[in-house]
């Protein structure tokens, strides 16, 4: 044959091989067929001992008895055998047909490894997070820095602005005092009509650049003694000086630490002609002083100018001096 007749040939031999390896099949089919027949031949013919493969020679109701028995020893062999079969197979079915390998050292030096390597991942990203931290903290701990010198240097502004501003109020209190005060020689003596205690009244003629009046001689008396009469006039005013004797019983001093060398008590008019003085002064006398320790500071009358002792916390007008 020609080129078309090999994949024939080819074919036909498939064929064949097909064939043959069918025949063993269907004999192996045709033998069971045969016995099956053979066995229900037997039951037809009578036989039913010989096909069951129980004794033969029973009777109908020993046959009947023997097929029911039959039955039930099969049924039990039946049961027996798939028992045996699940407890056959159970064990197989249990166990892993495909048991995992037991590690060996070395898997585990490389397990160990693997793990010493990730934990040195982590240490180093780690480190650099902790490094990202500490530039932060070095530039914030710089801004603080900065800040601190900068409040310093606002703390200083902010000082000596407070200190201009002491020696500007100080500086208008002087002018004002000149201005609107009288002027005697280099001092400047300006009323206030403002009720304060002798501490306060020193405190706000010191604050504006002065002191408390410290008449230091006559002339000075007298002086203020006209400006007080003519300011307040015609009422009579007790006005604060800085003068006080709180440091000993009967020292006077001015503000400044000075002593009081000069003074103008007031003092009880004389008795009338015929009059007997008495031999101890009364505790009522109008002549100053004469509080005591209980009146230790000094305030001038505004109708004759004369000195008075007073209780310090005792609130009065006051007049302040200032340096011309």
């Amino acid at each position: 044959m020609g080129k078309k007749g090999v994949p024939c040939e080819a074919a036909g031999g498939q064929g064949t091989a097909g064939v043959a390896r069918s025949r063993p099949r269907e004999n192996e089919w045709r033998l069971r067929k045969a016995g099956a027949g053979a066995e229900a031949g037997r039951l037809v013919r009578g036989q039913p001992q010989e096909a069951l493969g129980l004794p033969i020679g029973m009777g109908s109701n020993d046959s009947l008895a023997g097929n029911s028995k039959g039955e039930e020893v099969l049924g039990t062999k039946e049961t027996q055998g798939e028992e045996e079969e699940e407890e056959t197979t159970s064990p197989i079915s249990s166990s892993n047909p495909f048991p995992s390998p037991s590690p060996t050292p070395e898997d585990t030096i490389s397990y160990i490894l693997g793990r010493l390597s990730g934990l040195d991942a982590g240490l180093h990203q780690l480190h650099i997070r902790l490094h990202t931290l500490d530039t932060r903290v070095v530039q914030l701990t710089q801004g603080l820095r900065q800040l601190r010198d900068a409040t310093s240097d606002t703390h200083d502004s902010v000082q000596a602005l407070k200190e201009a501003q002491v020696r500007a109020e100080q500086e208008h209190g002087r002018l004002e005092g000149c201005l609107k005060g009288m002027r005697l020689g280099h001092k400047c003596f300006l009323l206030s009509r403002d009720f304060e205690t002798q501490e306060a009244a020193q405190a706000r003629c010191k604050a504006r650049g002065g002191n408390l009046a410290q008449p230091a001689d006559r002339q000075q008396m007298d002086a203020l003694g006209r400006y007080l009469r003519a300011s307040l006039a015609p009422y009579n005013w007790p006005v604060w000086l800085g003068v006080n004797d709180r440091r000993s019983e009967g020292l006077y001093l001015f503000e400044n630490g000075q002593r009081v060398s000069f003074f103008a008590w007031h003092r009880a008019p004389s008795p009338e002609p015929g009059a007997h003085p008495s031999a101890a002064s009364h505790p009522l006398s109008l002549d100053q002083p004469n509080g005591g320790v209980l009146e230790n500071c000094v305030a001038q009358a505004s109708d004759d100018g004369s000195w008075w002792d007073h209780d310090c916390e005792r609130r009065l007008y006051f007049v302040c001096e200032y340096p011309f």
